[in-house]
């Protein structure tokens, strides 16, 4: 007997209707006599037996819900329409027991009732929402009705049910795949729909606006998260949050991609050194107890070579990279007194991942302008993933989570430079410098990891 069918459980001398006693005193066998005596007509397999006792058992107690469940079993699997009527009465007698709802539910199933169906589903899920059986039939109840939206909703609810148990048997993993099929169905189903309708519009929509759309569908649709700013350090509010900014609040871009060649060589004649003054860039303080970054630390799979460093020019390197230190001076460098700008050549060894991490403060944005870039190189920042190519800068939000990877058999090597968020405006600016010059060393900002 399938498990949603199963109830018997109900203090036999407690049944009643509508609070009030409906035992009848009657000569003959004792209620409780009788529904051991079906029990027992049950376990033999005689089912006609244990139904004409059930009959007894009603002629003592007319709303005894055991005896109402037992009797419409039987009827629901003869095809026998009454079936709903024994159901009904019993979850009457005692509404609070959720596999009479399932059977009720099942009995108008077998009517053709979706109705009557989806309302007892749905008086068992009052009871229960994490009932699993009650959610996987209004799940298919819904698709067969041809309400996508109610069925996905459902079918979210399966998942979600199957995904938090501990352990998971081979037909819950199916039920879990099935349930992912649906969502996936109705997903691309609504996807469709929306870039059907949305596709005039698109055409004339700036590339910066339908990206923005994108993702706000995206998210909507579950495709991907939309990540907040999470700066460890100072938190300048109200400025728009984006992953990958906007070129037009750059229009220095360009001019910065067109040195690429000149930078880079200059990059080859620091690399032909084998790699001198080139330092491991994690480098933990002794004592610091083992996080994200300890497998870098001090090792020379990421390692830079800086001509800025928290705002201290490195005359010697920018000597060296003569081309690449008159292109940062035309930057708007984030120059925060003590702390700003950073600027470095930032080389990922073969198989070298870095962490999801995020920056400093939002203060700032970072520019990476890629300079060696083999294949099976990437850059995420929130839930938008890039591949570096070579001469094509981008800006990003290093306070929202990102992480880079090279699985290649070469170093890639990128330039990193410092500007200020193009959001804020020249007095904010002029007040944060005032601010940073002030406070001096006291906020302690220099040294965090900000890729």
């Amino acid at each position: 007997m399938p498990l949603d069918r199963i109830w018997s459980n109900v203090p036999h001398a407690a049944v009643r209707n509508n609070g009030a006693p409906v035992m009848r005193q009657q000569p003959g066998p004792s209620l409780e006599m009788l529904l051991q005596a079906a029990e027992t007509a049950q376990r033999a397999g005689d089912g006609a037996r244990a139904c004409a006792v059930f009959h007894d058992v009603l002629g003592i107690a007319p709303e005894h819900p055991v005896a109402l469940n037992a009797l419409g079993l039987d009827a629901l699997a003869r095809g026998d329409g009454m079936a709903v009527g024994y159901f009904a009465r019993a979850t009457t007698a005692d509404p609070a027991a959720s596999p009479l709802w399932m059977n009720l539910a099942s009995a108008y199933r077998g009517l053709g009732d979706s109705v009557g169906e989806q309302t007892a589903l749905e008086r068992a899920l009052a009871l229960d929402q994490r009932n699993l059986m009650a959610n996987v039939r209004l799940a298919e109840l819904q698709d067969r009705v041809g309400n996508t939206a109610a069925a996905a909703f459902r079918w979210g609810g399966v998942a979600t049910i199957v995904q938090s148990l501990p352990e998971r048997s081979p037909a819950l993993s199916q039920l879990l795949v099935r349930a992912s099929d649906r969502i996936a169905q109705h997903t691309r189903a609504l996807s469709d729909a929306i870039d059907t309708a949305l596709a005039p519009l698109r055409e004339d929509a700036a590339a910066d606006d339908r990206r923005r759309i994108d993702v706000c569908i995206d998210a909507m649709l579950g495709r991907r998260a939309i990540h907040a700013p999470v700066p460890h350090g100072l938190h300048f509010p109200f400025l728009p949050a984006d992953e990958f900014f906007p070129r037009r609040h750059f229009p220095w871009l360009a001019a910065f991609e067109a040195a690429t060649p000149a930078i880079r060589a200059e990059l080859e004649n620091l690399l032909a050194d084998g790699a001198s003054g080139f330092a491991p860039y994690v480098a933990m303080t002794p004592g610091t107890p083992p996080n994200r970054w300890t497998p870098l630390d001090g090792s020379d799979l990421w390692s830079a070579r800086y001509l800025w460093r928290y705002g201290v020019r490195d005359d010697a390197v920018c000597t060296r990279c003569p081309q690449t230190a008159a292109m940062l001076e035309t930057l708007p460098l984030a120059d925060i007194p003590g702390r700003g700008p950073s600027a470095f050549f930032s080389v990922l060894k073969p198989g070298t991942r870095l962490p999801p991490h995020t920056g400093v403060s939002n203060i700032r944005s970072v520019v990476h302008l890629p300079l060696i870039v083999p294949d099976r190189c990437g850059f995420r920042v929130g839930g938008e993933t890039r591949a570096w190519r070579v001469g094509e800068a981008f800006v990003f939000d290093d306070t929202i989570e990102h992480e880079a990877w090279n699985d290649s058999d070469e170093i890639r090597a990128v330039l990193i430079v410092d500007v200020w968020n193009p959001h804020l405006t020249a007095s904010e600016i002029a007040m944060m410098r005032r601010m940073f010059g002030t406070l001096g060393a006291q906020l302690g900002m220099a040294g965090d990891v900000v890729d």
